[in-house]
């Protein structure tokens, strides 16, 4: 698919598919068009008295230019905002032109709205694009030969726009692939190697520990939960140093369980297959540097990749077993399907290593937590106010939804064992916020942290909105708008 903006005037519109947006505010388009113009305005009444629904197809007959017209009026999507709904009309018409073979498709946004919608639409052009095909025999690009044109006031600014959008869309569609990729491709070496192509790519300094340096530091949450597997742990830091780093240093830790058996105490069979996407965290982590590589924010950032598979083996954890960590915590093993908090202690603990100022972990870590907000939101908890609500607002501005859990204080009873200072497992309730108290643990004293549960939202069963069914990239845009405006966000 090739993406471009042009200044051509409505007058000189040649198009397959000419796409609209209809919103009570600002119109993005300005058609210039009597007639087209008055059907339109009989389209809005239409919806404004509830007699149409989704999306109005129509063939304007005095324009030969034009091959159809598709409307996307905002009151027919309610609970989004414009930006929302403008990737998601991006992303319908997208398929509606592949669907129906149009070839050629041009977003109208040459209106007094038009500008704020570019990289919007953009983005969601580009996520309606994905499909992961690589094992299929006869893989089909049904996009290849697609031509997206934006028309806009101002191309050269337009076109900056256009090109941020689709550098963001690029990276959600790049963790999609990683969590689609069968469990024994994407390895914890297998990360590490994707971890070193972007140092070399965009230079930044990469180190990688193998099972034999992780055991030689003290890293006991890796080497135990990787330790029945045929893929040895691995963690993996990736830093971005700009040329004048101010005080902070933001750490994203991602958990990387490339393949969740549950060990020793195994998950049923029943929807299993889907455990290959337990390195959800890993691959946000990894697209939102991507991301920063190119936009180079003035923070240093460094990412911290915990990446192990949990396999039950002779070698394998076992419940009973007790691990102590850096920071002198020890830790029963009740259930080793609990294992994600386990390696994401290391993770914590090396972010102090290095002088964290800021911690966001990332990591599908509680079947609780998406019981409890199902597949549309994120578990968020912290120790810091400000943090807590930078992430929901750059969540916001992204179109990914959080919802903040409390950590009580009292529920560290339920992690309470004879055998150790804890346990690893909090019982059958307030599961979320049991494991957010677990991690709360490692945290560097006087570092700034916050826990990301996506445990529900990094997986579609069906398409909505701007995505099809399956991996969804979530966290890929947050973390990035976090980091690339962390003044605006941090420092107002």
């Amino acid at each position: 698919m090739h993406l471009e903006t042009v200044p051509t005037p409505p007058s000189e519109w040649k198009t397959d598919l000419l796409v609209l947006i209809q919103d009570a505010g600002p119109s993005p388009f300005d058609v210039q068009d009597p007639l087209l113009q008055s059907r339109l305005e009989e389209v809005a009444a239409a919806y404004a008295d509830e007699t149409l629904e989704g999306e109005f197809l129509f063939e304007p007959r005095h324009r030969e230019d034009l091959g159809a017209v598709v409307v996307y009026p905002t009151a027919s999507e309610k609970g989004f905002s414009l930006w929302e709904n403008a990737k998601t009309f991006a992303s319908r018409a997208i398929q509606l032109a592949v669907r129906t073979g149009r070839k050629h498709v041009t977003f109208a946004l040459n209106g007094p709205g038009g500008a704020d919608l570019v990289s919007r639409m953009a983005e969601g052009a580009v996520m309606a694009t994905w499909s992961f095909q690589r094992y299929k025999k006869e893989p089909k690009d049904r996009y290849a030969d697609l031509v997206v044109e934006f028309a806009v006031q101002d191309p050269e600014s337009a076109s900056k726009s256009m090109k941020e959008g689709q550098l963001l869309a690029e990276a959600v569609n790049y963790a999609r692939n990683l969590v689609s990729e069968p469990g024994d491709v994407v390895t914890p070496e297998a990360l590490a190697d994707e971890a070193r192509h972007l140092a070399e790519q965009f230079g930044y300094q990469c180190q990688v520990w193998d099972e034999v340096r992780l055991a030689d530091e003290g890293f006991t949450g890796l080497v135990k939960v990787g330790g029945g597997a045929a893929h040895p742990p691995r963690l993996i830091e990736l830093t971005f140093t700009p040329e004048e780093p101010g005080p902070d240093h933001l750490v994203l830790l991602g958990k990387g369980v490339t393949f969740d058996s549950g060990g020793i105490s195994i998950k049923p069979s029943e929807d299993m297959h889907e455990m290959k996407g337990d390195m959800s965290g890993a691959a946000a982590v990894l697209g939102a540097m991507k991301v920063l590589g190119h936009l180079r924010p003035e923070l240093k950032v460094t990412a911290l990749l915990v990446a192990a598979e949990n396999a039950p083996d002779a070698n394998a954890a076992r419940p009973g077993d007790i691990l102590v960590y850096k920071n002198g915590m020890s830790v029963h093993i009740e259930n080793t399907d609990a294992e994600g908090r386990l390696i994401l202690a290391d993770g914590l603990c090396r972010a102090g290593e290095i002088g964290a100022t800021h911690i966001v972990d990332i990591a599908t870590l509680t079947g609780a937590c998406a019981r409890a907000l199902g597949p549309s939101f994120t578990g968020l908890m912290g120790n810091h106010r400000d943090l807590v609500n930078a992430i929901t607002r750059a969540g916001g501005a992204q179109g990914e939804s959080y919802w903040k859990l409390p950590l009580p204080v009292e529920y560290k009873e339920l992690l309470k064992t004879p055998f150790a200072d804890m346990r690893n497992l909090g019982g059958p309730l307030a599961g979320a916020m049991t494991a957010g108290l677990f991690l709360q643990e490692f945290v560097p004293e006087g570092a700034a942290w916050v826990h990301l549960d996506i445990a529900g939202p990094f997986w579609r069963s069906k398409p909505w909105k701007y995505y099809g069914e399956g991996p969804t990239g979530v966290g890929v845009r947050t973390l990035a708008e976090l980091a690339r405006n962390w003044m605006d966000y941090m420092h107002p």
